[in-house]
């Protein structure tokens, strides 16, 4: 996996990305966050223990 194990590959986002629901094309407020650096950032978090 190398030495980023949060890193999401390409395959393991194939196999996520159609779990996830889809954004509505005109929603109010702030553009949403990206999900794969939204998921790579939770991920981090619980591989360095970060409380």
């Amino acid at each position: 996996m190398g030495d980023k194990p949060w890193i999401v590959s390409d395959e393991l986002w194939a196999r996520i990305e159609p779990l996830l629901p889809r954004w509505p094309e005109r929603s109010p407020g702030p553009r949403p966050l990206d999900d794969r650096l939204c998921l790579q950032g939770i991920l981090f978090v619980l591989y360095n223990d970060i409380r």
